[in-house]
């Protein structure tokens, strides 16, 4: 693994004419927002490693989810002032080459409820999706039970703390923050802890125990939520959690 501050680099070098700039039947777009997630760490990778995603290309820009504003437009389905949501470089302005089936690349956002276009790439996008089904598809939640969600103050960790109060759960949750132990008791969370600083098998014991653990973590924390497991107890483990516990996890 590169060393922090060597595995991407900021270039400023490019320059591009805004009215000038050649479309060839695709739109020009402005970056409002992208998306940073934990997956795009297993894309910075060599070629010949095979995945469930393409790596990113050296000496390129790298690419995720992003929302952008089309400031010119030669494609019937798009026109200046929307607002696209796909796959973007992360570069301010990108042109888009005319796509055969614009729907199968893009999405226009109408946005009629005037939500913030960082809700596209949050709860109201891909980790809003991953928390929302996984929920629904795993957890098997009955009112009254307790759930313990880790990295609570992220995206995807934030939407399961809400989905578990509204199905009548108990709810403990960790963070890395004092800032961020605030945050998730706004969202209703009745136990919030700093992991840094408290201890998770003590927390989870005192509390008596749990039903559902949303695992976005892995290693030590993980062998915690085994320990206060009750009988009967859903797991729900993220790849990348599961990835880093491997060095972790012993007596299994």
């Amino acid at each position: 693994m590169a060393p922090p501050g060597k595995a991407t680099a900021y270039d400023d070098s490019q320059t591009i004419d805004l009215e000038t700039v050649p479309l060839n039947g695709g739109f020009l777009v402005k970056t409002l927002v992208l998306s940073i997630d934990p997956y795009m760490r297993g894309r910075m990778r060599e070629p010949h490693v095979k995945s469930y995603t393409p790596p990113f290309i050296l000496g390129q820009p790298i690419t995720n989810l992003a929302v952008g504003r089309v400031l010119r437009s030669e494609h019937s389905a798009v026109k200046a002032g929307d607002h696209v949501y796909g796959y973007f470089p992360f570069q301010e302005y990108v042109v888009f080459p005319s796509p055969a089936h614009l729907g199968d690349v893009f999405r226009v956002l109408e946005n009629k409820e005037g939500l913030p276009w960082s809700v596209y790439v949050g709860v109201g996008g891909m980790p809003g999706a991953t928390a929302h089904h996984a929920w629904h598809e795993f957890a098997n939640a009955k009112p009254g039970e307790t759930a313990f969600v880790t990295a609570a103050a992220g995206p995807v960790g934030a939407t399961v703390v809400q989905l578990a109060k509204t199905a009548g759960l108990k709810v403990i949750a960790s963070a890395g923050s004092e800032e961020k132990v605030a945050f998730v008791k706004s969202l209703g969370a009745d136990v919030v802890f700093n992991y840094k600083t408290e201890d998770t098998k003590a927390i989870l014991e005192r509390e008596g125990g749990i039903d559902i653990y949303w695992d976005n973590v892995g290693g030590q924390t993980l062998e915690a939520a085994l320990d206060a497991a009750h009988k009967f107890a859903r797991f729900i483990v993220r790849p990348r959690a599961r990835f880093a516990c491997v060095t972790w996890l012993t007596g299994v």
